[in-house]
């Protein structure tokens, strides 16, 4: 389910953070002094990164390495992408809207605009 990443990633340091990460592993401690936030919100914004499956933490030592789960990722923006191609009315959550859609007249937004 996309809706899930697309939701975790509507924030921008969650962002930075998926950014950082693409670039290369990194543990907690190297996120706080980059970002050069507090461990707690590193940890809050990885906790929802990892949750939704985006990211992914292995220990080393007494490090946590996080790393970017690309297969995931790629995989969303595939699904994502045949979502946008699918014809809407190929889609039952969307086939109120698909009717109304059919139905516009073209004079819906310049009655709006005369009220």
């Amino acid at each position: 389910m996309y809706e899930d990443q697309f939701k975790a990633l509507g924030e921008q340091t969650r962002l930075k953070i998926i950014k950082l990460l693409s670039s290369k592993d990194l543990c907690v401690c190297e996120l706080e002094e980059i970002m050069q936030f507090s461990q707690p919100r590193i940890s809050q914004h990885l906790k929802v990164l990892k949750q939704v499956g985006l990211v992914k933490e292995r220990k080393d030592g007494q490090r946590r390495v996080c790393s970017l789960d690309t297969t995931l990722l790629n995989s969303t923006m595939e699904e994502f992408i045949d979502y946008i191609a699918k014809p809407l009315k190929e889609i039952p959550e969307l086939n109120e809207e698909y009717e109304r859609l059919l139905n516009l007249d073209g004079e819906s937004c310049s009655r709006k605009l005369k009220e």
